[in-house]
């Protein structure tokens, strides 16, 4: 089987790794050449508690033909400048809101699997990961893609597969727990543990997650267990992780703020509601990005 992973981050080079190591034909797509050349070379290492491991992807800076399927692994931000070679399926991991609307104008929804994951991975050094805690990888179709080839690709590598009939709530259920854990870790520099040992902060956390909650029914998403629950149970789970957007601010990368508390923000003023945390946070962050 073939197929490409697109974004050379923490996840993209989990996937693209595992995926290789499991002796699928990948290939790896950066946009900057003079890093996809250096990747090329080192191969992608990945750490865990039980072991060290170094794969070589094939490295491009353009997807390829002939794939089997494509897994977008970007910044949300990146997503409207990708292109795709035409009637490859794509599934979305990405996070935050607004991916899957880009994606549908661009391939089509025919075409489009959608999910999330909840493995958590830290990113080193360039092409250098730690795999801090496995998770669920879940996904299905966002109108009519066949899922299985990607569902046994993802099984065949190790991956612990769900396959969901509600992509959209399942994007909504993400988003809304992000957006309680990934902008405090990045506000008070902390692995997502330290959230719940202060009593202020662990409440804050949870008030954000109930803001989300709130837009999220306003489309319709209707959640049958506590979403607040379910990021504590992150946090304690991944206390070690470096959230990805911590990640970003450390290294003075722009941050997924605007697919996360942005786009919160953005539905919550078209549906007259108020959020008034996720406006704090999200302004922050924000601050944090232009230091």
């Amino acid at each position: 089987m073939k197929m490409a992973v697109i974004g050379p981050g923490a996840m993209g080079c989990l996937y693209a790794a595992r995926l290789a190591r499991a002796g699928m034909k990948v290939h790896l797509i950066d946009h900057k050449q003079a890093r996809a050349d250096r990747l090329e070379k080192t191969g992608i290492t990945v750490e865990s508690a039980g072991e060290t491991f170094t794969e070589h992807p094939a490295m491009a800076t353009h997807v390829p033909t002939g794939l089997d399927f494509i897994i977008v692994l970007t910044k949300a931000y990146s997503t409207a400048a990708l292109r795709f070679p035409p009637e490859t399926p794509v599934l979305t991991l990405q996070n935050g809101l607004g991916n899957v609307e880009i994606l549908c104008s661009v391939v089509g929804s025919a075409r489009l699997m959608v999910g999330a994951t909840t493995e958590a991975s830290t990113l080193l050094g360039e092409g250098h990961i730690r795999h801090v805690a496995s998770g669920e990888t879940t996904f299905g179709s966002w109108t009519s893609c066949p899922c299985e080839n990607a569902q046994a690709a993802l099984e065949k590598a190790g991956f612990n597969v769900q396959i969901t009939n509600s992509p959209g709530q399942l994007v909504w259920e993400k988003t809304a727990i992000n957006a309680g854990i990934n902008p405090l870790t990045a506000l008070l520099n902390a692995p997502n543990g330290r959230l719940l040992q202060q009593y202020e902060v662990r409440q804050l956390m949870r008030d954000l997650v109930v803001e989300a909650t709130k837009v999220a029914s306003t489309e319709g998403y209707r959640f049958t267990h506590s979403l607040v629950e379910s990021a504590e149970a992150i946090c304690a789970r991944t206390a070690e992780n470096i959230s990805s957007m911590l990640q970003d601010i450390r290294a003075g990368r722009q941050t997924e703020i605007d697919a996360i508390s942005g786009e919160i923000l953005r539905r919550a003023q078209i549906a007259s509601l108020p959020t008034p945390r996720t406006r704090v946070v999200y302004q922050l962050v924000r601050g944090l990005e232009s230091r």
